[in-house]
Formats: structure tokens, C-alpha cells, sequence
């Protein structure tokens, strides 16, 4: 289990693909973990190097103690790329990812090549932080069978869930193995995030993308985006919902490798 030792905690990461290539990194949703990815790993690994990893507080990173935020989630990322000895990569990540991305590439404009913001917000809206408070609830009461009941409808389409239904019960004992004391500090750093008045800061080329059927960050959040970040470019994808990687994989794939492709450059790898 590959993990290194950043800002006074270890985080778990995995890379794949072509050690010369361009690297991409993929940040995690709330309740994500690297294998979420799967779908994305495959395709964009036959042409970059991708970096998946798990945020404080996440999986197989650590769960230190204290207060978690964006900017310390950024910070992290940024100790995990020097750690690893990558100048500069695509940064790309969903939902609770695409905030710390966001946080990244504005705190890191030198590091940060190019930006994919998937389902993301930069700012959490009273409505979504009604929303979004029974999760905290059951991450509070140590109730994961509570967390997936309260969020499982919200973050598929019911197309996918339709497609799905067999393996929900599954995916539910999965929620066991989450830390939910930690969860609980993940989501008290997503409802403190605001950063719509920094969004005309972010520099680097911009790919904003949103499901259509997302209940959860919306079209009405990513267009806040869209008006702010200078030339961005946006994207909605027919029919998702919120975790569309998991939902859509194939338009996210094109959409994710064809932008990384044209912003690709050369090698990323600190010379020895």
C-alpha cells in the first residue's frame, strides 16, 4: 500500500500509466475512495500518468485530528506532488474533489496545468447545506446504513439506479468501512468553502462538467462558475446524475481525455 509522508501525515496514492507521460490527478467525492475511479483509470492511463489518491480524513490516508479544510486538503496535494517529485499535472476531481481542485489551482497556479471541475460548486448555497445536513447527522450518530439512505437517491440518476439495484445492498455494507468521525470533519470543511469571488483569479484553461439529472450541485451552481473563471469551458452531460464517473463514464472519459490532450505539453517529472 504505496503512501508518503506529507505535512505531518501519510497519504495513500497509486499511480498508473506511462512514467513519461503527462500526470493527471483525480480528487475523490466526499464519500469516494480511488477505486471509484476505475472507469477513468482505464482510458486516460493508455496516455497519461494518473494520480489517484485519498484526501486526510479518507480511506487509506490518515485521519489526524483537528480541523480539516480545502486549503489544507490543497496544501496536502501540493506536499504529495513535490513527494513525488511531479512539477506540474492536470487536476481534475468530483464534487467534494473538484472543490479541493479548485482551492489547488488557485493556490497553486504553477503547479496546476490544466483544471477539471466535475459536479463541483464554488460555494455551498443554504439549500445545499440543508441538503446535505443528514449526512452530517448520520456521520455524527455513527450511522453509516443512515449516510447511504439519505444520499444513495441523490447521487445517481434513476436510470443508473434502476441499472444498479442489485448491487445497492452491497454498496451499503460498503458504507461500514467509511470513518465517520472524519467524515463528519470533511463535511463541516465543504459547508465553510466559498471561493465565487476568487473564481477570476484561476488562470489556467478551465473544463467545468455537470450532469444533467444532478440533484445535488447542478447546472444552476456550475453556471455561477462558468460566468466567473475566464474562458472556461462547459460541458452537461445527457442524463447523469451527481457521481457521474460512475454514472456516464464514457462522455467523462472523452470530455476528460480530449481536454488534457490539448493542454498537454511534455513531461512533468523533476529531472534527477
Amino acid at each position: 500500500m504505496p503512501r508518503i509522508a506529507v505535512n505531518d501525515i501519510k497519504l495513500y496514492y497509486e499511480l498508473h500509466g506511462p512514467e513519461d507521460a503527462d500526470v493527471i490527478v483525480l480528487s475523490n467525492g466526499i464519500m469516494m475512495s480511488t477505486a471509484s475511479w476505475f472507469y477513468q483509470t482505464a482510458a486516460l492511463s493508455r496516455h497519461f500518468r494518473v494520480l489517484l489518491y485519498d484526501c486526510r480524513g479518507m480511506w487509506q490516508s490518515d485521519h489526524p485530528e483537528g480541523q480539516y479544510s480545502m486549503e489544507l486538503h490543497a496544501d496536502d496535494l501540493a506536499g504529495l506532488l513535490d513527494g513525488l517529485g511531479i512539477k506540474k499535472a492536470h487536476i481534475a476531481g468530483i464534487s467534494y474533489g473538484s472543490e479541493v481542485s479548485l482551492v489547488f489551482a488557485l493556490r497553486y497556479p504553477e503547479k496546476t496545468k490544466s483544471l477539471a471541475v466535475i459536479d463541483g460548486v464554488s460555494e455551498v448555497p443554504l439549500l445545499l447545506k440543508l441538503q446535505s445536513r443528514p449526512w452530517k447527522i448520520a456521520g455524527e450518530r455513527n450511522d453509516a446504513g443512515l449516510l447511504f439512505d439519505t444520499s444513495i437517491f441523490l447521487n445517481f440518476g434513476e436510470k443508473y439506479l434502476n441499472r444498479t439495484e442489485q448491487l445497492l445492498p452491497a454498496a451499503r455494507e460498503n458504507f461500514s468501512k467509511l470513518n465517520l468521525g472524519s467524515f463528519v470533519k470533511l463535511m463541516d470543511a465543504f459547508t465553510a468553502y466559498d471561493i465565487t469571488d476568487q473564481l477570476g483569479q484561476i488562470s489556467c484553461p478551465t473544463l467545468i462538467v455537470v450532469g444533467e439529472e444532478d440533484q445535488i450541485k447542478g447546472r444552476r451552481m456550475a453556471q455561477i462558475m462558468v460566468d466567473r473563471i475566464p474562458q472556461a469551458e462547459y460541458f452537461v452531460v445527457p442524463g447523469a446524475g451527481h457521481a457521474l464517473c460512475l454514472d456516464k463514464p464514457g462522455p467523462l472519459n472523452t470530455l476528460l481525455l480530449g481536454f488534457a490532450l490539448k493542454h498537454s505539453t511534455g513531461s512533468n517529472i523533476v529531472a534527477s
